[in-house]
């Protein structure tokens, strides 16, 4: 083999060991609380796109991440009544990624509350 070759092979080595190196828990990427009525739960989608529930409306929004921390767009959300449900999640501005656990923070940067990623 040629050196370009021999260099190419071992840069993608390099690539795809840096990639086997990188952790589920480093992307907000998938599922987020308890899939079960009445609870709150987001799932962001690779492209951008983040939906979810505080426990009685539907939220959508899109999402981007910087290292730990997660910046919202303005939420688009239904808005039923439902007096025995905690809806802090629709309140959500930011939000910043710690291991499983995602913390959601309002328009202040005051916590409204925590998500731990779901079970795969």
């Amino acid at each position: 083999m040629n050196r370009r070759i021999l260099s190419i092979l071992a840069a993608v080595s390099l690539t795809s060991a840096g990639l086997a190196g990188c952790s589920s828990s480093d992307t907000v990427v998938g599922t987020w609380g308890e899939d079960a009525e009445g609870q709150p739960s987001l799932t962001f989608e690779e492209d951008g796109k983040v939906s979810g529930t505080d426990g009685c409306n539907r939220l959508t929004s899109s999402w981007t991440q910087d290292g730990k921390d997660i910046s919202f767009s303005p939420v688009a959300s239904t808005m039923m009544a439902c007096p025995d449900v905690d809806a802090w999640l629709s309140g959500l501005d930011s939000a910043t990624l710690d291991g499983d656990t995602l913390t959601i923070l309002g328009a202040d940067g005051e916590t409204l509350g925590t998500l731990e990623r779901a079970a795969d």
